[in-house]
């Protein structure tokens, strides 16, 4: 963008430590000046083009930290099975036999983001229900958390799939009667996903683009992409190299390799591919390791049971994910490890304890617990003592709170996600989505942060409620910090990169439930580049 950018007219949120400012300006990519509007003024040149805020509010770009940015893009070129859209089992199939009748002969049929608490069945679709509607194209749906989902027996017989397969480990194969019921739970879905076709170059470029333009028209700037190869292997890297290379990237993607066995972290290692390779445009940071499930799907792993029995799946047994976080820590990566609960959270702690050496030291590194949800006190004094960062999805009580009470009871889902405590304690706690998990809309996580709603209205801790400025900080600042980037982005100082975003109304004097129904981002720039402008602000100037 030539020229300086000047914003005024409304207020600008510095940072939490800073607070808010008159005015705004931009110069090549950086910000140049903020404060007193006279003083911005002052600061720039006679040609600068000028923003009218009316009363909006300037922050930060929104950083999404925990998001799965390609396979999102190509989830929406797939079937929407979401939850506020699909509510009952005959929706289900009306949309996978449309998708059915439209495709090829034997062509995969791929849905995602169905919710079985919230289908009026109460339940997971079925093999034989899928078949009605698809009998000859292979389909498979995958549940909203992503640590599950339902084949029909096309997709069964393309995976070599019988009732005599045993359980992988670390996942479950479920049975009724002795005879599959089509449902894969944790790593028993890579049965299923290794028969998928992978889809190729132009396809992976296109969903980075398709994804990296919706979350420009949130307000983002910044995302993670948190499993990079467990849908197309190393073509994935390929993919966002090219994506890049091509200007196809609208997003600064601070990349997380896929580990697990079944992962791409060692074929990435002797390719070449090292910690910190890139630059703000694509960086590679950290390998990702799965210690348990969910708490909505009941494969989250906890030492006291479910309401309905049982402690939930562990991915691996203790010595085996104690391994692998030592050799990724001795590589040089950061450890982004999911891990919902607290068995899980401890089986994790544990094994980086064991690998925090004079050696290999962690301090310093920002190491990450993934999600997090469901911890003891003790566990966070260990984490703070490492500096290991906790990375929550706050928009996981909006969305699936009730069903968290349904599973684990009132009490334990109160304490969940303790994202004041995390704040006051100095955790840094960067909140995201965990997209297409749930929402990618910056403004649920707000809302959720500020009144600790469920969609159904109960509140779930409401002493873990933030304010405003803390929540916005959360979704930027925090989520800059534990990428090592909190230098360079996440306030809006003099030298920081020009990542900002410009919001339909100010977030911070505005009803929580107006932020949640009726706030957009209306302009979005990456270092002072636009890349989202709803009313061409600045094409007309």
């Amino acid at each position: 963008m030539a020229g300086d950018v000047v914003f005024t007219g409304g207020r600008v949120f510095r940072g939490l430590s800073a607070g808010f400012a008159e005015a705004l300006a931009l110069r090549d990519g950086h910000v140049l000046a903020v404060g007193r509007t006279a003083d911005v003024n002052d600061a720039v040149t006679a040609g600068a083009r000028r923003v009218e805020l009316d009363g909006r509010v300037v922050i930060p770009a929104f950083n999404e930290s925990h998001m799965h940015l390609l396979p999102y893009g190509l989830a929406l070129a797939g079937v929407n099975l979401r939850a506020e859209e699909v509510r009952t089992l005959d929706e289900v199939l009306a949309r996978i036999g449309a998708a059915a009748r439209a495709a090829p002969a034997g062509q995969w049929v791929l849905g995602r983001g169905y919710d079985h608490a919230e289908l009026d069945i109460g339940r997971h679709p079925t093999a034989a229900e899928l078949d009605r509607v698809s009998p000859d194209n292979p389909v498979f749906i995958v549940r909203t958390c992503g640590h599950m989902g339902v084949a029909n027996s096309a997709a069964l017989r393309a995976a070599g799939v019988g009732h005599n397969t045993p359980d992988p480990e670390g996942g479950v194969v479920e049975r009724s009667g002795g005879a599959l019921t089509g449902l894969f739970q944790e790593r028993a879905m890579r049965l299923i996903r290794d028969v998928i076709p992978e889809p190729d170059e132009a396809a992976l470029v296109a969903a980075i683009e398709r994804a990296g333009n919706h979350l420009a028209s949130l307000g983002f700037a910044s995302a993670t992409d948190m499993n990079v190869g467990m849908v197309a292997g190393m073509a994935e890297v390929a993919a966002y190299r090219a994506a890049v290379a091509a200007g196809r990237s609208p997003m600064r993607m601070w990349n997380v390799l896929a580990g697990n066995p079944e992962g791409i972290a060692a074929k990435a290692w002797e390719a070449g591919l090292r910690p910190n390779e890139g630059d703000d445009m694509l960086r590679w940071g950290a390998v990702k390791v799965f210690a348990d499930g969910s708490a909505g799907g009941l494969t989250a792993a906890f030492f006291d049971p479910y309401l309905q029995g049982g402690t939930g799946v562990f991915t691996f047994p203790d010595a085996k994910i104690h391994a692998l976080l030592k050799l990724y820590h001795e590589q040089g990566w950061q450890l982004d490890i999911h891990a919902i609960g607290d068995a899980a959270i401890e089986q994790v702690l544990v094994g980086m304890e064991m690998a925090d050496t004079p050696e290999h030291p962690f301090i310093g590194r920002r190491h990450r617990i993934e999600h997090c949800g469901f911890l003891t006190p003790h566990q966070r004094k260990r984490m703070l003592a490492r500096q290991i960062l906790p990375v929550p999805q706050p928009v996981f009580l909006y969305e699936f709170g009730d069903l968290y009470i349904r599973n684990l009871g009132l009490a334990r889902s109160e304490v969940s996600y303790p994202m004041r405590t995390w704040l006051e304690e100095g955790h840094h706690p960067a909140a995201s989505s965990d997209c297409p998990v749930s929402s990618v809309d910056p403004f649920g996580n707000l809302f959720t942060m500020l009144t600790r709603k469920t969609n159904r209205g109960t509140v779930l801790g409401a002493d873990q409620t933030l304010t405003a400025e803390q929540a916005v900080h959360c979704q930027t600042w925090c989520g800059a910090y534990t990428q090592f980037a909190e230098d360079r982005r996440g306030t809006l100082e003099p030298r920081m990169q020009a990542d900002v975003a410009v919001l339909s109304r100010d977030i911070f004097v505005a009803a929580p439930e107006d932020i949640l129904r009726d706030t957009r981002a209306d302009l979005t720039l990456r270092g002072g580049e636009v890349i989202f402008d709803r009313h061409e602000a600045l094409a007309a100037c």
